[in-house]
């Protein structure tokens, strides 16, 4: 599977670094083979072979399912696709619930102005009415003398009887509206606003289809997610799973086990935003590690560390062209890969699983069956740093590989956000994964003798 850039962004997009190389990067065979007759999957060399060169992109949204916790490696075929077809149900009732409330989720068609005021009541907006429409290219001649009359006026009249159109106005709800559904339906245009901005750059991208899907896929994650709902970085964040999933239901899945383990980084209150824990673990472990450049970090401003915000909410796909996050993500899975995850996610509720993964600490594991990372945090079991993950170490190692030209550069914030950004598309994933290991080892090592 290739990523192809419209030809207008050529020049403007950093160049993928990944290649497939025989022997180490995980095969299409050597992925089928590691798999027992009933089904089992010998994770354990399939992690070998992931970190030493990554997945091939023509199995990648598969070996993805379970990297992420969809699927136990222990179970086989049938258990498989019994979980999968109960998903897909569910997702196809929550989707259907969502479109009762709007009836645009899931017409193939999406949104980009508010729809609500804070009160409830519907927004008689042209533009809305136009999106709701003609999004999709297919105006009847009916819809057509609306949408001109409406837009001309800048005032909503009666709409026209025509069983293809969508009411501009109510959108599928009847009566009082509750304080859920005004939060969702708010959140809705922001959705549509932020799918147009997500990876504009890729072919796949100027099919309307693929941008009403990664929509739907937000929409519906954020009603069922009544804590976070929807918050800016959710759509970098689930673009590759519908590109290596054709069934939505499959990519929505994919995408939410991603959101257990980075959920808690979206959680806000009215003092805080939930990424900033892992900026103070960043600014502990650089202290350890580097203390000469935290202190300079410091005396500069920067002791919060706000600088790398980006990087932890949306997993360096800034600092990478678009293959080689998907790259960085898949080795830095497998580094942390913990063979609780299966368990520790089915059988949780969703506001409850992960506000971290939860793993099955007090269980007998395999240590074969864990990537290289986890297998470090066994090891050192309550001591230091045991709990982060991997991405926190691997933004360190970008400061720790930058902090000569920091420390003798940077005199102002703007100037470590020059240096920083002056990074992007020239980051080598294999190496950045790296990187982070031996952060991390450096930082137990450290944090352990004081």
């Amino acid at each position: 599977m290739s990523f192809k850039v419209r030809p207008e962004y050529a020049d403007d997009v950093p160049k993928t670094r990944f290649k497939i190389k025989i022997g180490k990067t995980l095969s299409r065979r050597k992925w089928q083979a590691a798999f027992s007759t009933e089904g089992h999957l010998d994770i354990g060399k399939t992690l070998n072979r992931i970190q030493r060169g990554g997945v091939h992109p023509s199995i990648r949204g598969e070996v993805w399912e379970f990297l992420l916790g969809c699927y136990d490696p222990l179970s086989s075929f049938d258990d498989r696709e019994h979980i999968r077809q109960k998903r897909r149900a569910q997702y196809a009732l929550w989707k259907d619930e969502c479109h009762k409330l709007f009836p645009i989720i899931g017409s193939g068609r999406f949104v980009t102005a508010p729809i609500i005021n804070e009160e409830g009541k519907p927004i008689q907006d042209p533009l809305v009415i136009k999106e709701a429409n003609i999004c999709n290219g297919s105006t009847t001649p009916a819809q057509k003398n609306y949408e001109e009359t409406t837009l001309s006026d800048g005032c909503a009249s009666s709409p026209p009887n025509d069983s293809n159109y969508i009411e501009p106005v109510g959108f599928g709800s009847h009566g009082s509206i509750d304080k859920k559904e005004i939060q969702w339906k708010l959140t809705l245009h922001q959705i549509g606003l932020d799918v147009v901005r997500t990876d504009r750059t890729l072919v796949f991208y100027e099919n309307q289809k693929n941008l009403s899907k990664l929509w739907d896929i937000l929409a519906v994650y954020a009603w069922i997610d009544k804590d976070i709902g929807y918050c800016q970085g959710m759509s970098d964040l689930c673009s590759p799973m519908i590109i290596l999933l054709e069934d939505e239901a499959d990519a929505f899945w994919c995408f939410e086990r991603l959101m257990r383990r980075l959920r808690g980084n979206f959680k806000c209150t009215a003092s805080s935003v939930g990424v900033e824990k892992q900026l103070r673990n960043l600014a502990e472990i650089t202290q350890v590690i580097d203390p000469k450049l935290h202190q300079h970090l410091e005396t500069l401003g920067g002791g919060d560390y706000l600088f790398a915000f980006r990087m932890l909410m949306v997993l360096f796909r800034r600092e990478f062209s678009f293959g080689d996050s998907l790259f960085l993500w898949e080795m830095m899975w497998a580094l942390e890969y913990d063979p609780g995850l299966f368990s520790s996610y089915e059988y949780a509720e969703l506001n409850q699983a992960a506000e971290a993964v939860v793993s099955s600490r007090g269980k007998v594991k395999s240590i074969r069956q864990c990537g290289k990372y986890e297998r470090e945090n066994l090891r050192n079991r309550g001591k230091n740093g045991d709990d982060l993950p991997i991405s926190v170490f691997l933004v360190a190692s970008v400061l720790k590989d930058k902090s000569s030209k920091l420390l003798h550069e940077a005199r102002g914030l703007d100037d470590v956000l020059k240096i920083l950004n002056d990074t992007n598309g020239n980051l080598d994933a294999k190496k950045a994964c790296i990187g982070a290991m031996k952060a991390h080892k450096k930082y137990l090592r450290k944090a352990n003798k004081s």
